[in-house]
């Protein structure tokens, strides 16, 4: 069984957001927040879905009973381009030269695809 609370706190660690800034977020009080966290309150389906759309989840990712939350897989696309500039110079730039790469495939099935169209 899913521990809610637990993976709630996981999320917001993840984000890096205090409990305060969740509370605010979800227009909550930060006792009523740090409850639920702590499993000592059963929070509702709409809060729930509340705590979903602050951590930028579906509704179903954060019921989802899947154990520790791997942050590389759960982390918005954004938040991802973000970490690029804390990677070593050399692995920015192999990555840099494989994204380079998978756009440049995809403008040529692209341009390929159209010019069969024709």
């Amino acid at each position: 069984m899913i521990d809610i609370g637990h993976r709630i706190k996981q999320l917001r660690t993840l984000k890096k957001l205090s409990q305060k800034e969740v509370a605010l977020e979800l227009e909550m009080n930060q006792g009523q927040y740090s409850r639920i966290e702590s499993g000592k309150v059963e929070p509702t389906l709409s809060s729930l879905d509340k705590i979903a759309t602050v951590f930028d989840i579906s509704l179903s990712e954060l019921l989802k009973d899947s154990g520790d939350i791997n942050e590389e897989i759960n982390l918005p696309l954004l938040e991802k381009v973000k970490m690029i500039d804390q990677l070593e110079e050399k692995e920015r730039e192999s990555l840099m030269n494989i994204i380079d790469m998978a756009i440049s495939k995809k403008k040529l099935k692209d341009n390929l695809s159209g010019l069969l169209a024709q």
